[in-house]
């Protein structure tokens, strides 16, 4: 595609019933998830972490075009810096939208708007909210500070859409925070042209995510996570030092996420510690291992399908009609 959408219906461009995309959560959001979501009349994306096999990748991408309906993925600016070949291989599967962040798109946005797909650039202040305001860029990602996983911990989300809705004429998506039909009613009503949701998917039954972190999503509160760069640290995985992620506290998290300077040198002294977090992660150990997840876990259930999330969070409507008859 040769110029960005501007302005325009991004959702009626991508033939969507519902304006809700699942985040491209790596590790949660495989191809099973995204087609469930796309059937459901969203968006479903298939996240791509760093190092992923190629026929695992094939077999995801497949799976998440199956139903034949609009779908995205995404992917890590900095791991495709690297190396293009996994974007490569994604647009095999020609997906309607590819989200490139966490560094500079680069060549990685030519390359996919070239191959036909809409290219998204999730930002977390200012300076992000610049760089996609660039001609390569066609739909900005205001994720905010409340959101889980990898990301800034600068602007929370309600500020961010503001001044990213104050700035420009591009479809703008909204994430972090919302896991309800108001909070998808509350960024609609601002200027949002959809909703970026993770967390509560990373929860439904179609999500990789292992079952005891699905649970433990399910049981936490608002106030139950940490916004650290500790488990990044702890199992080596070269993140940009300004992403750090957003998870579920844990002892691991108790002990060394305001202690990341004793936890570097302990790491670089003995692979004590990343042989035992590693460990962790393939035994779903969540005292341990990594559970990432936003502060909307505090409003998230567990035991859903994508179909039924989708469903409730469609209830956006109501809201807004509500809301409207009041003013």
């Amino acid at each position: 595609m040769s110029s960005s959408p501007a302005s325009g219906d991004l959702c009626g461009r991508l033939g969507l019933a519902q304006p809700l995309f699942n985040a491209p959560m790596a590790g949660a959001a495989g191809g099973r998830l995204a087609a469930a979501v796309s059937s459901a009349g969203g968006l479903g994306m298939v996240g791509i972490g760093g190092g992923v096999a190629t026929e695992w990748l094939q077999r995801e991408l497949a799976l998440a075009a199956s139903p034949g309906k609009p779908w995205g993925a995404g992917l890590m600016a900095w791991v495709l810096s690297e190396s293009l070949e996994p974007l490569r291989v994604v647009l095999e599967h020609r997906p309607d939208v590819v989200s490139i962040s966490f560094g500079d798109p680069g060549a990685a946005a030519s390359m996919a708007r070239d191959a036909g797909a809409l290219v998204a650039m999730q930002v977390g202040n200012d300076a992000d909210l610049q760089r996609a305001l660039e001609d390569d860029i066609d739909v900005v990602v205001v994720r905010g500070s409340e959101g889980g996983g990898h990301g800034r911990n600068e602007v929370a989300t309600l500020p961010l859409l503001q001044l990213a809705l104050n700035q420009t004429q591009k479809p703008i998506l909204a994430a972090g925070g919302i896991a309800t039909a108001r909070g998808v009613a509350a960024v609609l009503a601002a200027g949002a042209q959809g909703a970026w949701i993770g967390t509560r998917f990373a929860a439904c039954t179609e999500s990789t995510s292992p079952a005891r972190a699905k649970e433990a999503i399910a049981g936490a509160h608002t106030d139950d996570t940490v916004y650290t760069r500790a488990f990044d640290i702890a199992q080596q995985i070269p993140w940009p030092a300004e992403f750090g992620g957003r998870a579920l506290r844990n002892r691991f998290s108790d002990r060394w996420a305001d202690d990341l300077e004793a936890l570097q040198t302990e790491v670089a002294s003995t692979p004590r510690i990343t042989e035992a977090i590693d460990a962790a992660r393939r035994n779903a150990d969540i005292a341990q291992a990594p559970v990432y997840a936003g502060q909307s876990a505090g409003i998230t259930y567990g035991g859903e399908t994508a179909a039924e999330v989708v469903a409730d969070l469609a209830g956006f409507r109501a809201h807004l009609r509500a809301s409207a008859s009041r003013w």
